[in-house]
């Protein structure tokens, strides 16, 4: 049964509730704590509305580390709530262990810890997306298309993956913060926090209560679990998520959207960059209504790219110093100034012998 659905039975929360009392968060790991004898904890990485998410060594993998997501859930709910809940994170931690994917962080293990339920992954390194739409646009200008859709034509593989496991599974909070670049070019789609499984009977089964990032998500998604949420609502998010990426400005949130849909900029009125075809295919996946919008990936990513298969572009790599980039400052030009002034007049010396 749905949990957020069980809370609202119980007159415990509204379904469109979402917990944020601070003094329920948990207290959170310190640095050199070894869960399980196995997961020595280096520091924070990042935060979630039921917890922490560690960087942590492997001790039994030596020079292995790993992402640890902590869990815990409310403890104002009462005790046949939260036990449902931690039953679900447990089947779903066992579905996401099995999932097998380049553009997907391998989930290696699950545990316990008193109240505390933890899921280790493999820790991704390199900058998310969103940073470095940042830094472009510190600089005034725009990510290139075309790297963007090298990004986008991976993204499609880790999600039409997700889609079309058995039952489905759904992301629901895809975002630029939630994939990430590694060095070697391969984007990661991270952090499985409101990672939802459809069951057959359509009963939804959620590893975290939460509604996904407001700028992303579809208006379906609004009102939590209660909403009918399927793969057209990462398709939006993933559209959005494009957009944000090619244009450094935020998409207007979908609530808005309904009040005011003259409020949405096309794509290239703020980026004239962007190709025609880029600017349709986003626009269609960022349609309100659900039938609107591509009814798949790979309809999307169709229409974003067609059969082109996009280069992947790894971090550029130092390149060797230039004589200008070695001339560049005044102290190496004093320097090859008195070289060029010792040679001549060694030749001086040389010719007057």
């Amino acid at each position: 049964m749905n949990i957020n659905n069980l809370q609202a039975s119980k007159g415990i929360i509204s379904p469109s509730d979402t917990p944020t009392d601070e003094k329920n968060m948990p207290t959170p790991l310190k640095t050199g704590e070894v869960l399980r004898s196995r997961y020595k904890i280096r520091r924070i990485i990042g935060h979630g509305g039921m917890g922490s998410i560690y960087l942590a060594d492997d001790l039994r993998l030596e020079g292995r580390q790993c992402a640890l997501k902590e869990v815990e859930h409310d403890r104002t709910l009462p005790q046949e709530v939260v036990q449902q809940a931690r039953e679900q994170f447990l089947r779903e931690a066992t579905v996401l262990a099995r999932l097998d994917h380049p553009n997907l962080p391998k989930v290696s293990d699950f545990f316990s810890i008193g109240p505390r339920d933890y899921l280790a992954m493999d820790y991704v390194p390199g900058n998310d997306l969103r940073t470095l739409m940042m830094e472009a646009r510190q600089k005034g200008v725009f990510l290139p298309e075309e790297q963007v859709l090298s990004w986008a034509n991976q993204i499609a593989d880790a999600l039409s993956y997700l889609h079309n496991q058995t039952p489905p599974i759904l992301h629901r909070d895809i975002k630029p913060s939630n994939l990430k670049a590694t060095p070697s070019g391969l984007i990661k789609l991270v952090d499985f926090g409101l990672v939802k499984i459809l069951a057959s009977e359509e009963m939804t089964i959620t590893i975290l209560q939460g509604r996904g990032t407001a700028l992303y998500t579809p208006l379906e998604q609004y009102g939590g679990d209660t909403g009918h949420t399927d793969r057209r609502s990462d398709v939006y998010a993933f559209g959005a998520t494009l957009y944000h990426l090619l244009t450094n400005q935020p998409p207007i949130e979908a609530r808005e959207r309904f009040l005011h849909p003259e409020n949405l900029t096309p794509p290239r009125q703020i980026n004239p960059e962007i190709s025609v075809r880029t600017e349709k295919a986003i626009l269609w996946s960022m349609n309100l209504h659900p039938d609107e919008r591509p009814q798949d990936i790979d309809s999307f990513r169709q229409a974003l790219i067609g059969n082109w298969i996009p280069p992947i572009y790894p971090s550029k790599k130092p390149q060797p110093p230039t004589l200008k980039m070695i001339l560049s400052t005044t102290r190496e030009r004093i320097l090859l100034g008195v070289a060029a002034a010792l040679i001549v007049f060694s030749l001086i010396i040389t010719l007057a012998r």
